[in-house]
């Protein structure tokens, strides 16, 4: 057990690369943002989704991930990394200055439209997880979203007691707003993945600037909540954690009471970025989530990378469901 470098005053992006390099060889974040696409697609030029997009084109129906409000598209590396390896498209993005979840839900679809993507799976952590609902209730009537997968994930931003603020984060220095973020990473002494997974995620604050955090900190306070009689029909897997997170027990029950029928994928530990330190339990429900659609069009995986027997038993199941609702 240690504390974090930005828990000493420490961190820097030496260190932050350093835990980067560490599963990526000599790649550093400044390497791989070479690799990474740069995307307009509102009226607005401002408006810049940057993306990385991994495994194979052919795959109409990848996985995308969403970062929490601290988090960019880099932070998922350790999912694109080993997710592509299985045969899976992966898409990690990292959203434009939106202030308005409208304006995000609008933005996004055009992003969908642009990338010739009808349906896509969305994995999104923390506030990543609040816009990946809000984007599929929004598009129910034309469906975007073929499943969801959401990660420490809220479902009614008046958890934070913050709507009140919500209209002002817009007037706040950069440095009073990384403060707000700062006070809900973990206090003492965590684990050396954890300690790691909160020095690079500090260093991804950093890179943000006020107007990025201005606006995610305004989506993730906005007095709003998500309706779920409009996205009951999709699949939903739940991951969270049972040690020290930023959300609070209320909140994960809320999110139990809303997608009754979701999966649930409890870690033992992870705080509030298992997707880093505790990547390769994160990578294993993602998978089990993900073979439910083998052998479908909305499958994310290559079907080079599937196994006949698999596809059988998906084939099977598929049918028996069709059996099913016919008899129905």
């Amino acid at each position: 057990m240690r504390l974090s470098a930005a828990q000493t005053g420490q961190c820097g992006p030496r260190l932050s690369c350093r835990v980067f390099g560490l599963v990526c060889g000599s790649s550093s974040v400044t390497e791989r943002s070479q690799d990474s696409q740069i995307i307009i697609v509102d009226d607005d030029d401002s408006k810049v989704w940057s993306l990385y997009d991994a495994g194979p084109k052919s795959i109409r129906c990848p996985i995308i991930f969403l970062p929490p409000v601290s988090g960019t598209a880099e932070v998922f590396f350790q999912q694109v990394l080993a997710l592509t390896g299985w045969g899976y498209r992966v898409i990690s993005l990292q959203y434009p200055v939106y202030w308005d979840l409208m304006e995000f839900c609008d933005g996004f679809r055009k992003l969908l439209d642009h990338l010739q993507l009808d349906k896509v799976h969305l994995f999104g952590a923390s506030l990543g997880g609040f816009l990946a609902q809000k984007f599929a209730e929004t598009t129910h009537k034309s469906p975007r979203v073929h499943s969801l997968i959401l990660c420490n994930s809220f479902s009614d931003t008046s958890i934070f007691n913050q709507t009140w603020t919500a209209n002002s984060f817009w007037l706040m220095p950069a440095f009073m707003l990384k403060k707000i973020v700062l006070g809900n990473f973990a206090k003492g002494p965590v684990d050396p993945k954890m300690a790691d997974a909160i020095d690079f995620m500090v260093d991804r604050l950093e890179s943000l600037n006020q107007s990025e955090l201005a606006s995610r900190l305004t989506l993730n306070c906005q007095n709003s909540y998500v309706e779920p009689h409009k996205i009951k029909d999709i699949a939903v897997t739940i991951i969270d954690v049972f040690d020290q997170s930023a959300l609070s027990l209320e909140a994960k029950e809320e999110m139990y009471k809303l997608y009754p029928n979701a999966r649930r994928a409890h870690l033992k530990t992870g705080g509030n970025f298992p997707y880093l330190c505790r990547s390769a339990e994160v990578n294993l429900y993602i998978q089990i989530h993900l073979r439910q659609f083998h052998g479908t069009r909305y499958a994310a995986i290559s079907p080079d990378m599937v196994s006949t027997e698999e596809l059988e038993v998906q084939e099977s199941h598929l049918r028996s469901n069709h059996d099913s609702e016919d008899d129905q």
